[in-house]
Order: structure tokens, then sequence, then C-alpha cells
């Protein structure tokens, strides 16, 4: 497929990656241009023996902005993610990162594996200038709004260098996708004393203080102030990112499960929830995971966003629209300018 300049404004949609199928995802591109009129291009990435009856089905086939990119092989999420990068060069996934790195697409939505997305795309993308690691950021329901995640399981093993460039990368992504405009930082921690802490979260605290301006950070936070009103970015690992994430979700899916439940108990419940109903809406809507629809993997030289293994038509939606909104803002050339002058600032406190 040759490429032309308009090409790199284009979505590279892995559509063979998700656990519900490639029908999910083409529903969910039609959900996307029907909901979003000025949403850019879209190149579904995979089977194309599979996609074309699906894009007849929705009507897509007339629709100019989505074009077919074929990829004879999956990537499971059984499959380890470095055998899935040598072995299946020609997967949807792998693909839709090629498209990424050759200009085909300027960035890349997949449900798919996690591990694999992530070694793929810093193998074939490599890092921006300056930064070791990527890190994914997840939008989290909070008191009042939202706030990024941070590393949201991208990179277990940090060193206190990569949580200042957490910091930047989430405060530019924090600026775009929930429009604030100097985005309060916290680093997670036990506690908010000086010193409080393991040797990763002291330092980082340290290095995080020396780089003044270039983010507004408020210092350590614990636990209990995540979901209050007190920061808009959390910073950590991505060890610790991964289980704060995955255990949000679940007591998500345990509240909604039990509030169900509870209010299903009895006649007088019942009549209750009716009156209710749209409380119970506007609580639904607050903690849905499907808004957001995915966590971009941020530091790379070229945009991926990850979007949940089990996501439906409506999250793969959001998702969309939301790698849309990050082409639009072109965070990056931002983040590297960024990035290149906390390294500066790190730099001569050493020296």
């Amino acid at each position: 497929m040759a490429n032309s300049s308009g090409d790199s404004g284009r979505i590279a949609v892995d559509a063979m990656g998700g656990d519900l199928g490639p029908a999910e995802v083409v529903e969910a591109v039609r959900l996307a241009f029907h909901e979003f009129p000025e949403l850019n291009p879209v190149v579904l990435v995979g089977d194309e023996a599979v996609l074309r009856p699906l894009l007849v089905k929705t009507r897509l086939d007339q629709d100019a902005r989505v074009t077919v990119f074929h990829a004879s092989e999956v990537v499971t999420m059984d499959d380890k993610p470095l055998q899935a990068v040598r072995r299946k060069k020609d997967s949807s996934m792998m693909r839709a990162i090629e498209l990424v790195k050759n200009d085909g697409a300027g960035i890349v939505v997949s449900c798919g594996n996690t591990g694999s997305l992530v070694t793929g795309a810093a193998l074939k993308l490599r890092t921006m200038e300056g930064v070791d690691r990527p890190a994914l950021a997840a939008v989290i329901p909070r008191e009042n709004g939202h706030f990024i995640l941070i590393d949201a399981g991208a990179n277990p093993d940090a060193k206190p260098e990569h949580l200042v460039h957490n910091a930047i990368l989430g405060s530019h992504y924090c600026r775009v996708v929930l429009g604030v405009a100097s985005p309060r930082v916290g680093l997670l921690t036990i506690g908010t004393e000086e010193g409080k802490g393991n040797a990763l979260i002291t330092e980082a605290h340290e290095q995080l203080k020396k780089i003044g301006s270039l983010i507004n950070y408020s210092g350590p936070i614990e636990g209990f102030q995540v979901f209050e009103d007190h920061v808009d970015i959390v910073v950590c690992d991505g060890f610790v990112g991964n289980i704060c994430l995955k255990s949000w979700e679940s007591l998500a899916g345990f509240v909604s499960a039990i509030l169900k439940n509870e209010l299903r108990a009895g006649p007088l419940r019942m009549i209750g929830a009716a009156f209710s109903r749209g409380a119970f809406r506007a609580l639904k809507k607050r903690i849905n995971p499907e808004r957001y629809g995915g966590a971009p993997l941020l530091g790379l030289k070229g945009d991926i966003l990850k979007a949940h293994g089990s996501s439906n038509r409506h999250a793969i939606k959001s998702a969309i629209h939301a790698a849309s909104e990050i082409l639009k803002a072109d965070m990056n050339h931002r983040i590297e300018t960024d990035i290149a002058r906390a390294n500066e600032l790190l730099h001569q406190a050493v020296a």
C-alpha cells in the first residue's frame, strides 16, 4: 500500500485482537463515525476475507473513510511477547504497528495481548529521545472528575527517572484528554511524610522536586487520597499501577452487582429503585470503564492506544475517538521538549 502525507492521519485498528472478535470491532467503527463525524479515517488491519463481509453488513464498504490492510495472522492472549513479535510478523497487531512506523497511519488501537503490544511497539517504534521506558496512562473516575494513572502496567521494574518521565508524559496526556491546563501530579506511596516509602519512591520524590515548573508537583499521596479531588495525575511504577487499575475495575463491577441484587431484594426496594433510576444511570456512567476506552502507551516515536481485551463495541468506539483526539493534539513534540529539559536538570543536580 502506497503511503501519502494523508496516511499519517489514519487510525490503524487491530481488528483481530479483541476477545469479542472482529465483528465487534467493525461495529465499533460504525458507531464511532456515526457519533463523531469529524473522526480521522480508519484502516482496519486483519484478515480481509473476514473483514470484507462485515463491512458490507454494516454498510461501511461504501465509506471512503474506512480501508482494509490485510494481515494473515493473529496474536492471541496466550502468545509470549517476544515470540509474537518474532514469529507472527504478519499478525494484525504487528502490521498495525508497522503502519505507524512507516507513516501509513498515525496511531494504533488494539484490544490484543498487552505484553505483545508493548514489546512490539517498543522494538519497532523505539522510545522518544531521552525516554528509557514507555508507560500506559489510564483514565479513572474520582471525586469531581477523573484522574490519570501512570504507569498502568507497561514497566513493572521502574527506576526513579522513569517515574519522573511518567509525570511529564501524564501531564501532557491529561491536558489533552481531560482539558486540565496545569494538572496536579501526585506520587503514590504509603505515607506523605518525607522519607516515607521505599528507595524508589524516596529518590523519585527528590527528582520530581528538582524539575521545577515542568510539572505541577503536589508531592506524595496515599491510597485513600487517590479517589479524592486531590491530584489529576497519580504516578507509580507499572507493577503497582496495574494492580490499582485491575482492583478498581473489579471493585466497580462488585459495587454494581451488589447494588443490583440489593435493589431487587423486595417490592419496596424495587419501587425505590424505580424512582432513583436516573441517579443509578448517572452512577453507572461515572464508573463505567468504557467511557474512555483505552490507555495510550506514551513515550514512543509513534502513538499506541491499548484497549481492554474484553472491550465491547462501545468501549472500542471510545478508544477510536480518543485516538483521533491524540492525533489532533500532536502531543509528542511537546513531550520531547519537556523530557529533554527534565533530563538536563537531573543531570545538573547530579553533577
